[in-house]
């Protein structure tokens, strides 16, 4: 993710039996990452007092403080540290409570699928990094954080940046503030950041998903927000990440609000993010021509987009 200064992170894994903690440091020699262990919870803590630490994968039972008590004060002491549980079967409605009381990033059963691992603990360090970067709102690394997760996914290149300029044709053509520009410029770069939680694979098929790689692809949009709340941006930023699956008749996505519900902001990438996509070439068809892209989207009106802000982008986009 580029040099922000959290590139030394650390992962801290901690359990009492020593084994697992072996194998654990076995599993990612050859990874890039810093990995750090401890035997207990007082022992994990400590660490905290030494170390910047990314992720910390914790055991929940333990003698003396349980794994989830750990997780609920590391997230006092050290906030963006993304937390992780592992737990044996019969704990999974612990490790639940635990993700719904924000208090775990993920839970991984024991025991564990090394790939799933790996995975989870790959896409929180991600995360951390992004959050990190994201707070600095430097505009550099904001596009640049947009590109790293384009490169999951090789049709979209570029498409965060332009469908940034299509949302400003539409903005500047409404009037809105400089600051509602600036907010809705780096709400395009990011829309789509919660997809650094959708495997390649599902990004990447040719053919249609079926309904659970659909139900996972329905997710990104809360990933992104809850990441960009985390990282304190702007909360139009944060509403243009959550809601741009969203559809005027109330059919879309994550929450099925409709019309005006909707946020001006969230409507606006809504007409530019469809448009970028029908002109562009994807894994599953090649790109529309312009006379069918401006029908397309002319028949999407009152059920995917706000009417008028369509009209407004059909006529004042630059033409092919």
């Amino acid at each position: 993710m580029g040099n922000n200064g959290s590139d030394n992170a650390a992962v801290l894994f901690v359990d009492d039996e020593a084994y697992v903690l072996n194998s654990v440091e076995r599993l990612f020699l050859d990874s890039s990452m810093k990995i750090l262990r401890a035997s207990s919870a007082d022992e994990a803590l400590d660490k905290f007092t030494k170390e910047e630490i990314a992720v910390i994968v914790s055991d929940n039972q333990m003698p003396g403080i349980k794994g989830t008590e750990l997780l609920s004060r590391v997230r006092d002491i050290s906030p963006d540290t993304l937390r992780i549980l592992m737990t044996a079967h019969a704990d999974l409605s612990v490790a639940v409570d635990a993700i719904n009381k924000g208090e775990v990033f993920r839970f991984i059963t024991k025991p564990w699928d090394d790939d799933a691992l790996l995975r989870a603990v790959q896409e929180a360090v991600s995360r951390y990094q992004i959050v990190l970067s994201l707070k600095k709102q430097d505009e550099a690394k904001l596009l640049s954080i947009a590109q790293t997760i384009e490169l999951k996914d090789p049709y979209t290149r570029g498409h965060c940046e332009r469908v940034a300029t299509y949302a400003l044709i539409i903005a500047n053509a409404l009037g809105l503030p400089e600051k509602t520009l600036k907010d809705l410029k780096y709400g395009c770069w990011l829309h789509d950041c919660g997809k650094i939680g959708v495997p390649e694979h599902i990004l990447n098929k040719k053919g249609t998903l079926d309904p659970k790689e659909f139900e996972i692809i329905k997710k990104h949009p809360r990933w992104g927000a809850d990441v960009a709340r985390q990282a304190q941006l702007p909360e139009t930023v944060v509403e243009i990440i959550l809601y741009h699956h969203e559809r005027y008749d109330g059919t879309g996505y994550p929450l099925g609000i409709k019309g005006p519900d909707i946020p001006l902001e969230a409507r606006i990438v809504t007409v530019a993010d469809v448009y970028d996509a029908l002109t562009s070439d994807r894994p599953y068809r090649d790109r529309f021509s312009e006379e069918k892209v401006i029908a397309i989207m002319q028949s999407m009106k009152t059920i995917i987009f706000e009417p008028r802000l369509v009209d407004i982008f059909l006529t004042c986009r630059p033409t092919p």
